[in-house]
């Protein structure tokens, strides 16, 4: 009897790490479930999205911050066909707010244009939570879990996002592996629902991450080297 418990022991402890060496073998690999990049989902090109992910490349402060995380927030259910910003955000931990990524700060910023009373929307607070269900939100790199869920809490239409978290692992950004798409597949409680959309203009998106870690990676355009790290020019 205790031969056959320490027989099941063993075989227990192969099984966990036969599954623990075929997770590190084949990581992530429901995103393989993510749309195509270049599809036109929601009535919305690729050029469009493009388009606005360079704009998430653009809300940060330089070419070069070594948090280069920025997103936008854009409005596709009006008349415009390129949409409409409503508002940027860009990782500002550097104010002491340690939850203050792109993401956030972004979700933050439009709350305060959506409901200011000298603003273009004059809305109610009750009206701003309900106008994010047609609010599309760009970030040049995957949300990490807590970003992902404040963008499921919020209600977004759409989320698109650039670099995925597992090109920034590689690269040797310290994260929690916890993919978007496995936040959206656990939030189906929720009332609302939010199309994801990943890996969006990846080559452009990838060079604001790869410096950071790797000396020998050159900077983004507009920066240069100095004492081992991307200053602006």
């Amino acid at each position: 009897m205790q031969l056959w418990s320490i027989l099941c022991i063993v075989l227990f402890t192969f099984m966990l790490e036969v599954r623990g060496h075929e997770h590190r073998l084949h990581p992530r690999t429901e995103q393989a479930s993510i749309v195509e990049p270049t599809l036109s989902i929601n009535g919305v090109p690729f050029s469009t999205r493009a388009y606005w992910m360079r704009q998430a490349n653009l809300a940060l402060s330089s070419p070069c911050p070594f948090a280069a995380f920025g997103s936008v927030i854009v409005n596709h259910t009006g008349s415009s066909e390129l949409g409409e910003l409503v508002c940027t955000g860009a990782n500002t931990k550097d104010t002491g707010n340690p939850t203050l990524h792109g993401e956030i700060a972004a979700i933050k910023n439009c709350s305060s244009i959506l409901i200011d009373p000298n603003g273009p929307y004059k809305m109610s607070a009750s009206e701003a939570i309900a106008a994010f269900a047609g609010l599309s939100l760009y970030t040049n790199a995957e949300s990490c879990p807590m970003c992902a869920s404040a963008i499921r809490w919020a209600g977004f239409r759409e989320y698109i996002y650039g670099t995925s978290i597992d090109t920034l692992i590689q690269k040797g950004w310290g994260q929690i592996r916890i993919p978007s798409l496995e936040v959206f597949q656990q939030s189906f409680d929720l009332p609302y629902s939010s199309r994801l959309l990943g890996n969006i203009l990846t080559n452009e998106t990838d060079p604001y991450f790869l410096w950071q870690y790797d000396p020998a990676y050159p900077c983004p355009k507009g920066c240069s080297r100095v004492e081992g790290s991307c200053t602006a020019d």
